[in-house]
């Protein structure tokens, strides 16, 4: 009888230890965050419209997972702490909620999306696609902006 309030007291103790290990510090930004390629007009007015779908969730995709956070970071890997944010607890609740409402967000906007973007006019469409992948390249060139 011993062994085995030894051995469930043992178990017990392993288990409440990992419920309190540290976890891995979660990025600013997280998901997908970038694409495969960048397109021309011509070569978007070749692609039938359902590739051309598929292209603009994918950028927008991108855009509402980075944009609204360029004041930290523009790539993923950044952490609060690596920022010098305190790793408090309010900090990373404020930072768990921001990445849930971002994800719920987008999957509302995708909804929406595939719903009533198939009735987009395709020149509108290689229109917006092209300007999403403008504002992306510009990501690139966003810490030239940030010079004092």
């Amino acid at each position: 009888m011993k062994t085995k309030l030894t051995i469930l007291s043992m178990a017990f103790l392993l288990i409440t230890s990992f419920g309190f290990a540290q976890k891995d510090p979660q990025s600013i930004i997280t998901g997908k965050v970038s694409i495969s390629k960048y397109h021309d007009r011509s070569e978007l007015e070749t692609l039938p419209k359902g590739n051309l779908l598929t292209l603009y969730n994918e950028r927008i995709e991108v855009i509402v997972k980075i944009l609204p956070n360029i004041a930290f970071a523009t790539k993923p890997g950044v952490t609060m702490t690596s920022l010098g944010i305190p790793d408090t607890k309010d900090n990373r609740k404020a930072l768990e909620e921001n990445v849930k409402a971002v994800n719920t967000y987008f999957e509302s906007t995708m909804s929406f999306q595939d719903k009533v973007l198939p009735y987009s006019d395709k020149s509108n469409l290689i229109s917006a696609i092209l300007f999403y992948e403008e504002t992306l390249k510009s990501l690139h060139t966003y810490s030239e902006f940030n010079k004092y």
